[in-house]
């Protein structure tokens, strides 16, 4: 998986066209999730497209496997597992996501529908993350 930061160099030259396009190969990327984990348990609430978002790894290397049934908003998905993918478990609870993501000024670029279970995923890496490393 591409960084966040390799992400946004790559964003910031595009097009909206363009965006939208790398949003889904971005989406396209992420590891696929077994569909035994798209469960009512792993289900982003408040996203207009059906997201599943699922931890694994340790508390030093935290890893995500996530997916959505929609292909922009997968890669939506893929940008805010990128900021936090494969970190310690404690800096990705302490991490502002919201900030690390405001390069890509999502708010704009995307109708209010795709970008409005954002702050919902992000709420819910974090929880995963700070229940990980508290162990």
């Amino acid at each position: 998986m591409r960084t966040l930061s390799d992400i946004a160099e790559e964003y910031e030259f595009l097009e909206a066209d363009e965006r939208y396009r790398l949003l889904i190969e971005l989406g396209r990327e992420l590891d696929d999730m077994p569909q035994a984990l798209k469960t009512d348990a792993t289900l982003v609430r408040g996203c207009s497209a059906q997201v599943w978002v699922y931890p694994t790894g340790t508390d030093e290397k935290l890893h995500f496997l996530a997916d959505s049934n929609a292909a922009i908003t997968k890669g939506i998905v893929a940008l805010v597992i990128s900021a936090v993918q494969d970190k310690p478990a404690g800096e990705v609870a302490q991490m502002d996501i919201a900030a690390a993501l405001e390069p890509f000024d999502l708010k704009n670029q995307l109708s209010s529908n795709r970008t409005q279970g954002v702050p919902n995923m992000i709420a819910l890496v974090k929880e995963h993350a700070a229940r990980i490393a508290a162990g």
